[in-house]
């Protein structure tokens, strides 16, 4: 007889593990680090990710006490934490900006007919959207790209940066709105007919 299939075990349920084992919360990092890395890469870009990360997840260890052990997800929790770190290297951020506003528009691009024209295209609007992401109030930015790139839900940005939901939506429309300006009320990825 083969044995049920393994359930995974819910963050929270690690996370008070780790009270008495600190090794459980060895887990949340399999589980998030990748994702938190490329949310970081995309911010920062990849020199300064993998620090993040780790300071992430030292700083989720040493907290680990104060989390709510009535909320299974610690998603939110661990992107608020990267969320805040960022911040902290938000002039890095910046001038990963300025430097993409900078960079030459041309640039490789492989894969079918399709593929290749949208590539061309975003690649092209490029330093369009850093320019637009660089002018974006740090609060609107941080929920831009925790939907965009954290592929967070609203409820998990509003859980991630401490906020209701309503001020997630009103930011995030915001931001949207500012962007769509900065790109001639465009979108770079619809095809003309």
């Amino acid at each position: 007889m083969t044995a049920p299939p393994r359930v995974p075990a819910r963050d929270a349920d690690l996370i008070g593990r780790s009270f008495d084992d600190p090794e459980a919360f060895a887990a949340l990092f399999d589980r998030y680090s990748a994702m938190l890395y490329r949310y970081v890469s995309r911010r920062l870009g990849p020199e300064a990710a993998e620090d993040v990360v780790g300071e992430t997840f030292l700083a989720a260890f040493s907290k680990r006490h104060r989390y709510d052990l009535a909320q299974p997800d610690a998603r939110p929790w661990l992107f608020g934490i990267a969320t805040k770190l960022v911040a902290r290297h938000h002039r890095s951020e910046a001038a990963r900006y300025r430097a993409l506003r900078r960079s030459p528009v041309d640039g490789p691009v492989e894969g079918p007919a399709e593929r290749v024209a949208a590539g061309v295209t975003a690649w092209a609007s490029r330093p369009a959207l850093a320019e637009a992401l660089a002018g974006l109030p740090r609060r609107d930015l941080d929920v831009l790209l925790l939907v965009a790139w954290g592929d967070l839900a609203y409820e998990e940005v509003a859980r991630a940066l401490g906020i209701p939901v309503g001020t997630v939506r009103s930011r995030l429309n915001r931001a949207r709105r500012k962007v769509r300006a900065a790109l001639g009320d465009t979108n770079p990825m619809d095809e003309e007919e």
